[in-house]
């Protein structure tokens, strides 16, 4: 049976979860899951791992990610997006230059208050349920960072569009309501678009209709890894995957181990001792 990951190209008004549901129909898969939710309204490059390939979760977790996103300024959402309900209002009168000045400064880290319409816990609450019922939680900021932060153009008054380059966890609507701030007025999202996840492009995700009609291919869980090879012997074999350490003399690192053909996962070198990092197997 297949494992590995699947790109989508999610398109707006479906959820991640359904997504999904539809790659594991497609590949009558046992499990399937994703790296990183992309909110309904959103669309773009949804990286669904399948069956061996959901123990990558935690590998891809932290890699950082690319969107593109326009900001309509003037306004402040409920939501910090525009299918929310405006609740401020204030004139917009920032000079491009202005724009551009601002854009600059908020590359780099910053700790980030998330938008209480999200998936943040605080004591088993989660925030938009809450938020929907109009309550609030008592979220605390994170530190998130900018990698990249450019202005792509003006699409129409008082909104433009950005590309955005930045850590895993950032949220880009609450970018949006802080890049305003900076500029003296209030922002919220108008829509978006993820481009890039970790190693992986939007470039090389298949629409849903494609996944549907089985014109598509999974990515093999080692081909995602750029690393050296180890391949080992029957007895390193076992060894390895029954928790045991290797004497090797590999410099230290992370290696793509080896049985014959077979991937068993990721290992790593320490002091010429060889452990199992992450078994996909």
């Amino acid at each position: 049976m297949e494992s590995g990951i699947v790109l989508v190209n999610k398109p707006k008004g479906i959820s991640s979860n359904k997504v999904v549901n539809i790659v594991k129909h497609a590949l009558k898969a046992k499990k399937c899951g994703h790296l990183g939710t992309l909110d309904l309204e959103g669309e773009g490059l949804l990286p669904v791992t399948v069956n061996k390939g959901t123990k990558l979760f935690d590998f891809f977790l932290q890699k950082d990610k690319t969107y593109e996103a326009n900001f309509v300024f003037g306004i402040e959402t409920d939501t910090l997006d525009t299918s929310g309900k405006v609740m401020k209002v204030k004139e917009v009168n920032f000079t491009y230059s202005e724009l551009e000045n601002a854009v600059k400064g908020m590359i780099g880290k910053y700790a980030q208050m998330p938008p209480q319409y999200s998936a943040k816990k605080v004591n088993g609450k989660v925030g938009y349920k809450e938020a929907r019922k109009g309550g609030t939680l008592n979220l605390s900021p994170k530190e998130v960072e900018i990698y990249d932060f450019k202005i792509l153009g003006e699409v129409e008054k008082n909104i433009y569009r950005f590309e955005i380059s930045c850590s895993s966890g950032t949220y880009i609507r609450s970018i949006a309501r802080d890049l305003a701030y900076h500029l003296g007025t209030y922002g919220s999202m108008q829509c978006i678009l993820r481009t890039r996840c970790g190693v992986f492009c939007l470039k090389d995700a298949y629409s849903l209709d494609e996944i549907e009609s089985g014109n598509f291919k999974v990515i093999p869980c080692d081909s995602v890894f750029n690393l050296p090879k180890i391949s080992l012997s029957e007895k390193g074999n076992f060894k390895i995957l029954n928790g045991q350490i290797l004497d090797i003399s590999e410099k230290d690192g992370e290696y793509k181990l080896y049985f014959g053909e077979k991937f068993l996962g990721i290992g790593e070198v320490m002091s010429a001792k060889l452990k199992m990092k992450l078994n996909l197997t």
